[in-house]
């Protein structure tokens, strides 16, 4: 194997793709907001390390005269744009506090009527968490060899006890993608038998434009539903804004009737700013596709670690990347602590697997630099 300091001179022959210097412009660094390179990196939690955009910080400062007010009103403006977006009714969107507040109410709403929930593993857990803390009973299914979901299995594991099928797709911590005719079969066939929850947090990030949301399905009126979050590209996880997209009435049984209000067992919601900045986010196209680039940038960067240090991972859909380790993820987060660098958590059964967020050039130049002296 090549030393450490061979290899970072080749790769910086290969059209300066690895650790090179950040090259964003004045402009570009007000415009789009690079968090500040720390003395410890935080590449655990797949936040979005651009953002939010200068557009969307001005709406915030805008909306400050309306801190005073309940959200309401605003909500109500929010869930018409988000309407248009999705192609449904006002009220078939559901505001929420971060789409976590989607998932862990969804989880609330099932294990308050008894039965169970059917979903892969390893998968983001929110939604399956909170069902068992209120008594819900969750069926794992483990994930195939190529670590994405398994819907042959899901479809026979259900029974007459199922209340839902969880689907989050692209897959946290795996980063896959399901192909795109299999699950629009699955979904179809398998809502006429229960509620299918499709999470698509990471969504944007998927690179085929024409693969579907399963929101199409709502407008069909199937029991699906499906979340987003403004956490990730928008690069607004601190804002705690996300939304639920279902048919009106599956909205009415499951988090009370509509009104201007909001529907009673919604608890968080948002607030004021948090809607402004979404409002602003929705519109602002230019911070959307720099985000996008960036992540694919800084996913290729690490992708050609991986490859040099003959380490296996999934070729991923979202902000992150999911690969073989050869060690305890409990090893080799200390080691890269060590280093500077803060990786993703354990995913049972994986503990020789981890997950890394993209984060800034030179965050990823750091977690490079630190993998290099680990695995040299």
């Amino acid at each position: 194997m090549q030393s450490r300091r061979d290899w970072l001179k080749s790769s910086l022959g290969i059209g300066g793709i690895l650790l090179a210097p950040s090259t964003l412009t004045a402009e570009e660094i007000i415009k789009f907001n690079p968090r500040p390179l720390s003395k410890i990196v935080k590449l655990s939690s797949n936040e979005n390390p651009y953002g939010p955009s200068e557009r969307v910080r001005n709406a915030i400062k805008d909306s400050f005269v309306n801190a005073c007010r309940y959200p309401y009103e605003y909500i109500l403006e929010l869930q018409k744009s988000l309407a248009k977006k999705h192609n449904v009714l006002p009220e078939s969107i559901v505001i929420t506090g971060g789409s976590n507040e989607a998932l862990r109410v969804t989880g609330l709403a099932v294990a308050n009527k008894g039965g169970e929930i059917i979903a892969g593993q390893p998968t983001y857990l929110a939604l399956m968490n909170y069902a068992e803390e209120w008594g819900g009973k969750i069926k794992w299914v483990p994930v195939d060899s190529d670590k994405g979901y398994d819907l042959n299995k899901i479809e026979k594991t259900i029974d007459s006890n199922t209340r839902m099928v969880f689907i989050a797709n692209p897959n946290n911590p795996t980063g896959t993608l399901l192909d795109k005719n299999a699950l629009s079969v699955f979904c179809e066939k398998i809502s006429e038998k229960t509620l299918v929850f499709c999470d698509e947090a990471y969504y944007d990030y998927i690179s085929d434009s024409t693969y579907p949301s399963m929101d199409y399905l709502i407008r069909e009126n199937k029991n699906i539903i499906v979340s987003r979050t403004f956490s990730k590209v928008y690069g607004m996880a601190g804002l705690r804004i996300g939304y639920m997209v279902l048919k009106p009435e599956l909205a009415d049984q499951l988090f009370g009737e509509y009104s201007p209000y909001g529907r009673s067992k919604i608890m968080a919601q948002t607030n004021v700013l948090a809607v402004a900045a979404a409002t602003e986010a929705l519109k602002d196209n230019e911070f959307y596709a720099f985000s996008l680039e960036k992540a694919n940038q800084e996913k290729d960067k690490i992708y050609k670690l991986l490859d040099h240090l003959k380490l296996k991972y999934v070729k991923s859909s979202t902000n992150f990347v999911f690969f073989e380790s050869k060690k305890h993820i409990d090893i080799l987060s200390k080691e890269m602590l060590d280093k500077g660098v803060i990786v993703g958590r354990p995913f049972p059964p994986f503990y020789d697997w981890c997950r890394i967020s993209t984060g800034t050039s030179e965050e990823v130049d750091k977690f490079i630099n630190g993998m290099l002296e680990i695995y040299s």
